[in-house]
């Protein structure tokens, strides 16, 4: 699958529609943000299951705002409509590949157990 761009006209329904978003924050001006496009294209290509997405911090300010991203590049791991998992700074493809392993491992028990419990109140 492709990388998608992240807007604020689409980004809430991406992340409420599929299970598993792996956010890139970048911006052209940003050597490492576009040194490390490449990297994420292919971790793309190599985890089709998983949606990667990148948000451009000029074009759509109001989505870094919101998730208080103050660097970058920086990426936003999230499953099950939840940030497990925020990275500043260059990371090589073998760190990538380490926080994918980590966050198809993470157990998502506790966040389940929230969202139903959010549930019942409402």
């Amino acid at each position: 699958m492709a990388v998608v761009t992240l807007t604020k006209a689409n980004f809430k329904e991406i992340i409420e529609k599929n299970a598993f978003v792996i956010v890139d924050f970048w911006a052209q001006w940003c050597d490492p943000c576009v040194a490390f496009t490449p990297t994420f294209e292919a971790a793309a290509a190599n985890n089709p299951d998983i949606v990667f997405g990148m948000v451009n911090t000029e074009t759509d300010p109001e989505i870094s705002d919101y998730f208080e991203v103050k660097q970058i590049p920086g990426l936003l791991v999230i499953r099950e409509r939840a940030g497990i998992h925020a990275q500043v700074g260059e990371i090589g493809a073998p760190a990538l590949d380490e926080i994918i392993k980590w966050a198809r491992e993470f157990d998502m028990t506790p966040v389940r157990e929230f969202y139903k419990a959010e549930d019942a109140k409402h």
